[in-house]
């Protein structure tokens, strides 16, 4: 395979760049890409070191497979430039993931969708990640009618500038901000920018998406997304209303026998889910299983995951290894 990561110095791209290597995914050439001002830099790989090419270079070599992270601006200038050579785009932005003609993935949940034709293959929001893995198994026994999720998310979901903004302000020093506020001992219940409805995009998203990757519109979610000051790892409280009743244990089982998903609850250790737990792993953790005792055949669930990790690069990479599995590129 020739794999072009597009995006390469950047959080997540550098990322993918580690997980390639991790995973012994089959590269022929790797081809690292990134904005002009890097052209010509050296990234590590695989013990040798590789220079960072422009967009247009990469899209002369062809690549069999280009994953990209380097926002939806540049994915949507020129995925489907990489789609008309032939390379299959696997887009981390959220230029594609509402497009009806583009399948929107969780390699564990719904790449069985997935064809030769599909040349554009929208990575979802990372947020939406780690809960649509934990919902999607008990929603195939149990029937979702409505879930209620507010998120604590971490600063490196921002951006680098984000995660600097912490460290300065964590050490007394005033530089530039990648939010409206101070983030250090503060929450902001804002992530990603307002929409009219007075929902962020951030929100809306983790609404919308969930209904694609299931293709199943008869549930509802509704969402408040909150930035706190973690560095790695977003977390979430679920409240989720089921059309059928459940059984706690029944609940458990299923979560612990999907894979990709660790249980981690046991109220008797203070066993639970927590960022710092999650930080470089793969795995979506989800505890805090118990019932809503003010509603009938309703479920809360705590859920984390490493937002840089399953939530973009460890989710793209999988989609790129079902590709190769499955003789579809």
């Amino acid at each position: 395979m020739k794999v072009a990561v597009v995006g390469a110095t950047g959080m997540v791209g550098t990322i993918m760049i580690k997980l390639l290597e991790e995973r012994n995914f089959p590269i022929s050439e790797l081809l690292l890409v990134a904005s002009k001002k890097s052209v010509g830099k050296e990234l590590p790989y695989n013990g040798k070191s590789i220079k960072i090419i422009g967009l247009e270079a990469a899209v002369s070599e062809k690549p069999d497979i280009a994953i990209f992270s380097a926002g939806a601006a540049i994915s949507l200038e020129w995925a489907q430039k990489f789609a008309e050579v032939g390379t299959t785009v696997i887009d981390n932005s959220s230029a594609w993931r509402m497009d009806p003609t583009k399948k929107l993935v969780i390699p564990e949940i719904n790449a069985s969708q997935l064809t030769k034709d599909d040349k554009i293959i929208a990575n979802p929001n990372c947020s939406t990640i780690q809960l649509v893995m934990a919902l999607a198994p008990l929603h195939k026994k149990y029937i979702m009618k409505r879930v209620v999720v507010s998120t604590y998310q971490s600063v490196s979901g921002t951006g680098v500038k984000a995660v600097n903004q912490l460290e300065n302000e964590i050490k007394g020093i005033k530089d530039e901000m990648a939010y409206p506020y101070p983030i250090h001992k503060n929450a902001l219940p804002h992530c990603d920018v307002f929409e009219a409805n007075g929902y962020t995009k951030e929100e809306m998203k983790l609404a919308r998406e969930p209904q694609k990757i299931l293709d199943d519109r008869t549930f509802s979610i509704t969402a408040t997304a909150v930035r706190i000051p973690t560095v790695g790892g977003h977390s979430e409280s679920v409240n989720v209303a089921f059309r059928k009743d459940f059984d706690l244990n029944d609940v458990r089982r299923i979560l612990h026998e999907t894979p990709g998903i660790t249980v981690q609850d046991n109220p008797d250790t203070n066993t639970y889910p927590m960022p710092i737990y999650a930080n470089g792993k793969d795995d979506v953790f989800v505890g805090r299983i118990r019932r809503d005792e003010t509603q009938e055949n309703t479920l809360n669930m705590w859920i984390v995951s490493d937002n840089l990790r399953k939530g973009a690069a460890t989710n793209a990479i999988q989609i790129a290894e079902y590709l190769v599995a499955q003789n579809l590129v």
